[in-house]
């Protein structure tokens, strides 16, 4: 699909005169929880993941609240305590902290609120680690290698280092404990999602496609990092 039929059918879908321009007011940045359509979390053959199932401090990667807007699923290993935090524009919030039987399960947009880095099927600039990166202040971090902002998931994606103005906006999560299930229903900090579709507008539509743009409903699928990226980078 070309940078025209891209436009004309975001314009369709979206009701706006092209994805470069005006966007519905509803994906404005603030720092209100936006309920999005529900998504249960599942695997590639279409099994919802479990809470137990997922290996501690492992990056997953999975798509919401629209086709092409990646997310961060990290299970911390031990609980993550409630936070108050703060956008760019100063707008407060109180994010819950994490879900799941220990509270150690939480959810980030996986687009750097500094440079709009994301995770692509070819290579990834941004991630969880384990330990330390090369520039890091300490281990656990979600790190992107484009200026080496760092974010501490245990903490609402606060921001620790670099120059990203704002924490990575949180998905929300509900965890069914009699299922050990987990859906996404909503966004919570300072979204960057009109950004995001302006300034990839040409490299989504060669790798999305008009869908780029949909909402995620019913299921999102949810894969390792390193299964759904040829190349994760390190720095």
């Amino acid at each position: 699909m070309d940078r025209r039929s891209f436009i004309e059918s975001c314009a369709a879908r979206l009701g706006c005169v092209s994805a470069a321009a005006a966007l519905p007011a509803a994906w404005a940045d603030d720092a209100r929880p936006k309920a999005y359509p529900a998504a249960l979390l599942v695997d590639e053959q279409q099994r919802p993941i479990r809470a137990a199932g997922l290996a501690p401090l492992t990056n997953y990667v999975f798509h919401y609240p629209f086709e092409a807007t990646p997310v961060f699923l990290l299970d911390l290993g031990k609980a993550a305590a409630p936070a108050t935090l703060a956008t760019k524009d100063g707008d407060g919030y109180a994010w819950p902290g994490g879900v799941g039987p220990r509270r150690s399960i939480v959810a980030y947009s996986a687009i750097c609120a500094h440079r709009l880095v994301y995770p692509t099927r070819q290579v990834s600039f941004i991630s969880f680690r384990k330990t330390r990166a090369a520039k890091g202040v300490r281990d656990e971090l979600i790190h992107c290698c484009s200026e080496n902002s760092q974010y501490d998931p245990a903490q609402g994606a606060r921001v620790l280092s670099g120059p990203a103005e704002q924490p990575l906006c949180a998905v929300l999560l509900a965890h069914d404990p009699k299922a050990d299930t987990l859906t996404a229903h909503a966004t919570l900090g300072g979204e960057l999602f009109n950004e995001f579709f302006r300034k990839y507008e040409m490299k989504l539509s060669l790798e999305v496609g008009a869908r780029a743009v949909n909402p995620v409903g019913g299921q999102a699928v949810v894969r390792r990092l390193d299964q759904f990226c040829r190349n994760t980078i390190q720095c």
